[in-house]
């Protein structure tokens, strides 16, 4: 691979990277997100990312290296975009405009 091209891949990652801090406060750990790195690896479907991932993880295995040092069980929380809040409103808006014309059935009484 030519110095140019790792440049490039170089940038990418560092884009994607996050800093996360330890848990003792003490220092910062570069990570990146699976959904993230998915795409800067060309991948399309999630599905095959994580055979990927899980090859990895078994190599890390097969070599005596810590899982748990290098991929980590975590889902990341994201916020309902808007476009979905702005759609979640209208149709609450228009359930009860249907709900304001139906006619008001009587209800059952129980003999």
């Amino acid at each position: 691979m030519d110095k140019i091209r790792i440049s490039q891949l170089k940038s990418v990652f560092d884009e994607i990277g996050h800093f996360i801090t330890s848990d003792d406060g003490k220092e910062q750990v570069e990570v990146w997100f699976a959904s993230e790195l998915m795409v800067a690896l060309g991948y399309a479907r999630w599905e095959n990312f994580r055979v990927a991932i899980g090859r990895a993880v078994d190599s890390c295995k097969t070599q005596n290296i810590n899982v748990d040092d290098h991929f980590r069980d975590l889902t990341k929380m994201i916020e309902i975009g808007e476009d979905i809040k702005k759609l979640e409103r209208r149709v609450a808006a228009e359930e009860k405009q249907i709900e304001k014309a139906s006619p008001k059935l009587p209800k059952n009484k129980k003999k």
